[in-house]
Parts: C-alpha cells; sequence; structure tokens
C-alpha cells in the first residue's frame, strides 16, 4: 500500500538524452550570418568581398537564406545595398514577412560595428556551410552501405565522385599579383638558359620533338592521337624508356589497353631490340639470350610507375596520381589511352559529354598536380577514306568530342605513310617512315617531326639528317607548305626569337 502510494505521488521528470547522432546540431554560425547580413548592409563595397566565398545555401537560416539572395540579386543589377533596398526587394519577392519584416532586417545593422572583418567572418560561415554537406553526404553514403540491394563498387565510385564535386565547389584559388609569377617566369628561364639542351621542360630523348616543344612543359596536356596500329603506345613507351632509363625521371604509366606483363615485354622489345613474337614464345638464339642478358639491365630499378586497372575512372586516376607524385615524386604521367577511361558516378546524357568530362578533368589534374600528362587518344575512320595526303590526319579526326582538341595544350597524331602504301614523298622512301604531325601548340610551333619507326621492335628513333616542316603562327619561320629543311640548314634561316615562349 505504501509503494503504491509513493509511486502515486512520484513526479516523474523528463530529461534531455544527448545521443551522438541526435543530439548534435548541424554545424552553423548564427550570430556570424547576422553579422555578416549586417555588414553587407552597411558597408557599399562589401559584397564584392564576399561574392566568391558565400552562396545563398551557405547560410543555415531560411531567413538569413532569403536575405541574402535579395542582397545578391540587388548587387546582380548594380543597384544600391542597404536596410531600405533589401525590405523593397524582399517585399518584392513576397519574402519580408518571412524573414520577420522590416523590423528583423533593419535589427541587423545592430549587430555589427563594422564590415572590417566580414571576410573573415564569410570564410567561417563558408567552413561551417561545407562540414554540413559532409555530414549530409556521409550519411548518403552510411545508409547506402547498409542497403544490400547497393553494388558496393558503384557506391564507392559514386562516393569519389560526390566527394570530388564538393571539394571542386568549394575550393577556390586566390588571385595573386603578377610580381611573384614574372620571378619563377624569370628563374625557368634561367635554368633553361643554363642547360646544354636549352630545354625548359621534361626531355622526351627525341632530339627535334623536343626543339618543338621545349620539352614537355609542367600543368601541359598533351594528346598523341592515331589510327589503330600507327604505334601509340610505341611511341610512348620509346619516349619514357628514353626519359626514365636515359634521364632518370620517374614516369607513371597507366595501360588500360594492355596488363603489365604486356606492358613490359613491349618495354623489353623496345630496350633489348628482340622481335616480340620470340620474347612471348621464349624461342630466342643464343645471340639474343646475350643481348637480352646484357640489355635488360637498362630497366632493372628504372623509375617507371606501371598501373593496368581496366576502365578506369577519372576519380580513381586521380587519387592514385596523386599517390605517385607524394610518394615518388612522378614528373609525367601517360594515359593509355583516353576513350577506354570513364567517368562513372555521374549521368551523361551522351558519351561525347562523358569525354568531355574526361578531358578537361585530365588538364585540371595536369594542373593541379605541375606536371605533363600525356594521353594517347583514338581517331575516327574518316581518315581511312581520304586519297594520298590527305590521310594525314587533322584535328578534325579526334574521336568523340571536340572538347579534346580545346582542353590540350599540344595535339600531336602519328602519320605513317607506308601503311597506307605510299611508298615515295618529296624527300625519297618513306619505308620505315613515321611522321609526327603537331597540329595544336598552345605557346609553341607546329609542323611535323620526321622519325623511324622499327615496327619488329616497337621502337621509334630519331631520323638523321632530321627533317622538320616549320608551320606556326606564333612568330617563328614558316617553311611554304611541303617544304622541308634539314636541322643543318638552320643557320641560314635562324627561326625568329620575338617569342620567348
Amino acid at each position: 500500500m505504501e509503494k503504491q502510494k509513493r509511486q502515486k505521488n512520484t513526479r516523474v521528470v523528463e530529461k534531455t538524452v544527448m545521443v551522438a547522432d541526435i543530439g548534435k546540431m548541424p554545424p552553423q554560425a548564427r550570430e556570424l550570418e547576422e553579422a555578416v547580413l549586417g555588414a553587407l548592409m552597411l558597408e557599399k563595397d562589401a559584397f564584392s568581398i564576399v561574392s566568391d566565398i558565400l552562396t545563398t545555401e551557405s547560410f543555415y537560416e531560411d531567413t538569413h537564406q532569403a536575405i541574402f539572395g535579395a542582397i545578391h540579386n540587388l548587387a546582380m543589377q548594380q543597384k544600391p545595398v542597404d536596410v531600405l533596398t533589401v525590405v523593397e526587394e524582399l517585399k518584392r519577392r513576397g519574402e519580408l514577412e518571412q524573414v520577420g519584416g522590416a523590423v528583423y532586417v533593419a535589427e541587423l545593422t545592430d549587430k555589427v560595428a563594422s564590415a572590417a572583418h566580414i571576410e573573415y567572418h564569410s570564410r567561417i560561415i563558408s567552413q561551417k556551410y561545407l562540414a554540413r554537406q559532409l555530414i549530409t553526404f556521409s550519411s548518403d553514403v552510411v545508409n547506402q552501405a547498409f542497403d544490400d540491394m547497393v553494388d558496393i563498387d558503384d557506391l564507392m565510385q559514386e562516393t569519389e565522385s560526390r566527394l570530388f564535386e564538393i571539394s571542386q565547389r568549394n575550393v577556390k584559388k586566390d588571385v595573386i599579383q603578377i610580381n611573384p609569377v614574372i620571378k619563377e617566369a624569370l628563374a625557368n628561364l634561367e635554368i633553361a638558359a643554363n642547360r646544354e639542351d636549352g630545354l625548359s621542360g621534361l626531355p622526351s630523348g627525341f632530339k627535334k620533338l623536343d626543339e618543338f616543344t621545349s620539352g614537355w612543359q609542367k600543368s601541359d596536356l598533351v594528346i598523341i592521337a592515331a589510327r589503330p596500329a600507327m604505334g601509340k603506345t610505341a611511341l610512348v613507351l620509346s619516349m619514357a624508356k628514353n626519359m626514365a632509363v636515359n634521364y632518370k625521371l620517374p614516369i607513371g604509366v597507366f595501360s588500360l589497353e594492355m596488363s603489365n606483363v604486356q606492358l613490359v615485354n613491349r618495354l623489353i622489345v623496345n630496350v633489348c631490340q628482340i622481335e616480340g613474337e620470340k620474347i612471348k614464345s621464349g624461342r630466342l638464339d643464343d645471340h639474343e639470350w646475350e643481348r637480352l642478358d646484357s640489355k635488360i639491365k637498362e630497366l632493372y630499378d628504372a623509375p617507371i610507375y606501371v598501373d593496368d586497372t581496366p576502365s578506369l575512372s577519372i576519380f580513381e586516376l586521380r587519387t592514385k596520381a596523386r599517390r605517385l607524385v607524394r610518394e615518388h615524386g612522378v614528373q609525367m604521367l601517360v594515359i593509355d589511352y583516353l576513350q577506354l577511361m570513364n567517368a562513372s558516378g555521374m549521368n551523361y546524357g551522351s558519351r561525347e559529354q562523358e569525354v568531355s568530362m574526361i578531358s578537361r578533368s585530365l588538364k585540371g589534374l595536369a594542373k593541379e598536380l605541375n606536371i605533363p600528362i600525356i594521353a594517347l587518344s583514338q581517331l575516327n575512320r574518316g581518315v581511312e577514306s581520304r586519297q594520298g595526303e590527305g590521310k594525314r590526319p587533322q584535328l578534325s579526326d579526334l574521336r568523340e568530342s571536340g572538347a579534346i582538341e580545346q582542353d590540350a595544350d599540344i595535339v600531336c597524331f602519328i602519320h605513317r605513310p607506308e601503311y597506307y602504301k605510299i611508298t615515295e614523298d618529296e624527300h625519297g622512301s618513306t619505308a620505315g617512315l613515321a611522321e609526327i604531325v603537331i597540329s595544336k601548340h598552345r605557346n609553341g610551333p607546329t609542323g611535323i617531326v620526321r622519325m623511324r619507326f622499327e615496327n619488329e621492335f616497337a621502337l621509334f628513333k630519331d631520323e638523321e639528317p632530321q627533317y622538320a616542316e616549320f608551320t606556326s603562327s606564333m612568330n617563328r619561320r614558316s617553311a611554304p607548305p611541303h617544304e622541308s629543311y634539314p636541322v643543318e640548314a638552320e643557320a641560314k634561316f635562324p627561326r625568329s626569337n620575338e617569342n620567348p615562349f
């Protein structure tokens, strides 16, 4: 009886329990939001300071989003921004009562003494918004990871894609004054002047090609395109061998078409100059075994890093490339080839849009890592239908997307007249001839570099004497169409030095 009485008289007191996933408030800075909005209505030029830091979604409070939206609209129309104009704009948009009326808008100006710290406050608001985005993103990933119907590989691709989007939206590069850039440019010029080869970039190991490009430049996206069986992979492997073995430059090779073993076999064929069929079958003559033993030592400890992930996504590439640069000091990336990549995790209306995204991302990655990226590309079949000299590739032949041509700093084509049964040209026999046609060069001359191609060894090498056609619009001496001249003749026809780049 006493127990029942005590229970009856006992008053239940509800206590708020802070559970880890329930009791936490989303990251926010209400006071700073009020201060920034007040400063925007007090200071005439304040909006220009925060316009590239804040968006409407950066504000946590719906009320503050509406007020900033009104301020943004006034600023875009180049109208004055103050309490009266903001109130009128909110009234026009039908949002004045929603934000608490004219009184609340006016009270915001009392929350700030001056606009001196508006940029600092805005960056804090932006960071809070980024934290909220990451929380929402993480919650979605957790929920999908618990769903047995979701494919984990697809989820990982989508997760990486969305995280990349968030980082791209919120990371902006500051504008800098030109002086430090001038100093960097002069330092690079001095380094190039002191080098015996006169190159400002990474040497490819091909003398005439390096004369055109001054070496592969940092942050450049280089596209090397050709029809199948023209020797795209052979060219970049010859180049990778030259750079890694002769110049000790760390090179990363992403092969989407061949396995690591196949790629290394191609390198062995290239270096040892033993036919590929013999390497595959193991039927080597005694003198070939001796050559293999002596030459293969060049490849040991060569700083070449290979990855044969099939159907590599641009997001996987970004992650792996950062690691290669950070851990191994890789100075150039080779991708074989661009059309085999994908941008999974995003929806595209067509394959052309997807290739455009991949192309833009490769250029962005080259700038971010500050290294050259060489991507191989396929060409349309239109080349095959043209006759004679018309079979030499053109920019319009690039397959699936015009964005490749737009994003690339250099576009090179490989043309082998012999492949098309063209046995002679103006220089004589085309047997073993390969032309590297530089059709776009953002910072230098365009033209044709003649090289030798030994098909049985998948080997490109310089032609002696070397011939080249210069058809540049970059203040260089231009040769008439189809006119070539040997390197030795350049003393008679010196090229202009007007363009320092």
